[in-house]
């Protein structure tokens, strides 16, 4: 394999790890590199192959293994991997750890791999890589490149909703409620002796999602990041809805679905006809809970409101708008960039009147606040 491929083989691998630590799993230096070695030595493999080799490196906890399948599926899919890393990786990465730094470069750095200046990151004192600085920097501040950098890895964020207890019950091994027809049917082998009791637990099941995002003219530098938030969020399965709102509210949650995000993004601005225009919360919020407050896909449901608060509308209205919406939702998360300074306090009058209702607020101004988004929501 020429240099520059091995080098791109590498810095995939590292790169799924990289995702798979954004996800809240503990994937650390010392897994990484084994998961490099494991790759090496599988030579060209099928992912099948490599996904297995992820599974007994990258990962040790069952509650582990949704996430890192969803994103085994968006690195690498069910395509062939051709991962012919040359027989001297394996001994590379096992005997001179510097080797596989120079490789990896700034991704080798986000992961404390050594660098090809023997420097590493991920301890006090340490220099962070290009990617880390980029995680502390504003949406405000980020040029095109940059820019299009945080966005892949929002789009890569594992987003998941909080669970829910349905009505419904399925067989469990340890439950809160006897399964009266299955211990009887067990209990014919012990000469009608029910010494093997079983039982039924309550099912369990993902929250509804609901993201209503401020694309007025005060969010035009972060409305594009948060929109890819959106895209990430569709990954949480069936049940999530994406709003977008400025002076009038529009549903963009089918569009969101397709799988090209920049396809998906020119369509939502042609649809949205209020793009960078005026800012009315409360009559978007009461066009919204109108409509759909009747419908599962609200009631019950954890609501992130992306929007900076300064309502151009009544306050009044959307006070009583934020009320509604409490009462109907599981859960109501407010993110406001504007919370990133710490200088700012929720004095605009739309914040203010809508504070009271809010469960959660926090910042949306970075990639480091946005994955924070994300880890509120899996709580």
């Amino acid at each position: 394999m020429a240099p520059a491929q091995r080098d791109h083989a590498v810095e995939a691998l590292v790169g799924f790890g990289r995702d798979l630590r954004a996800a809240g799993l503990p994937v650390g230096t010392g897994r990484v590199l084994t998961f490099v070695r494991a790759a090496a030595s599988l030579g060209s493999a099928r992912a099948e192959d490599l996904y297995w080799a992820g599974r007994a490196t990258l990962i040790a906890r069952p509650e582990d293994t949704v996430a890192f399948d969803r994103a085994f599926a968006r690195w690498f899919g069910g395509v062939v991997v051709e991962l012919d890393l040359a027989p001297g990786l394996d001994e590379l990465a096992r005997t001179q750890p510097v080797g596989v730094g120079m490789l990896l470069g700034a991704a080798g750095a986000d992961f404390g791999l050594p660098t090809a200046t023997g420097e590493t990151s991920g301890g006090p004192g340490l220099a962070a890589s290009g990617m880390e600085a980029l995680r502390h920097k504003a949406f405000s501040q980020l040029t095109p490149e940059e820019r299009h950098e945080v966005e892949r890895a929002i789009r890569r964020l594992a987003v998941r909703a909080p669970l829910e207890h349905t009505r419904r019950r399925r067989p469990a091994r340890r439950g809160d409620r006897l399964d009266l027809g299955r211990t009887l049917r067990a209990s014919l082998r012990t000469q009608g002796e029910p010494f093997d009791r079983r039982w039924r637990a309550r099912r369990t099941r993902a929250r509804p999602l609901m993201l209503i995002l401020d694309v007025s003219g005060s969010m035009a530098p972060y409305s594009r990041a948060l929109m890819q938030f959106g895209y990430a969020a569709m990954a949480a399965g069936r049940r999530v809805e994406v709003f977008c709102f400025g002076t009038r509210l529009t549903r963009v949650t089918r569009t969101l679905r397709t799988k090209d995000p920049d396809r998906a993004l020119e369509r939502i601005g042609e649809q949205v006809a209020d793009w960078e225009g005026g800012t009315r919360i409360g009559e978007s919020l009461k066009t919204l809970i109108d409509g759909w407050s009747q419908r599962a896909a609200l009631r019950g449901a954890v609501v992130v409101l992306c929007s900076d608060g300064l309502e151009r509308g009544d306050p009044e209205l959307l006070a009583h708008q934020m009320v509604r919406l409490h009462r109907l939702a599981h859960k109501v998360i407010w993110a406001n960039p504007l919370k990133g300074s710490a200088r700012y306090e929720p004095l605009a009058r739309g914040m203010a009147a809508a504070l009271p209702s809010v469960d959660e607020f926090v910042s949306g101004h970075d990639l480091e606040s946005v994955e924070a988004l994300a880890a509120v929501l899996a709580r």
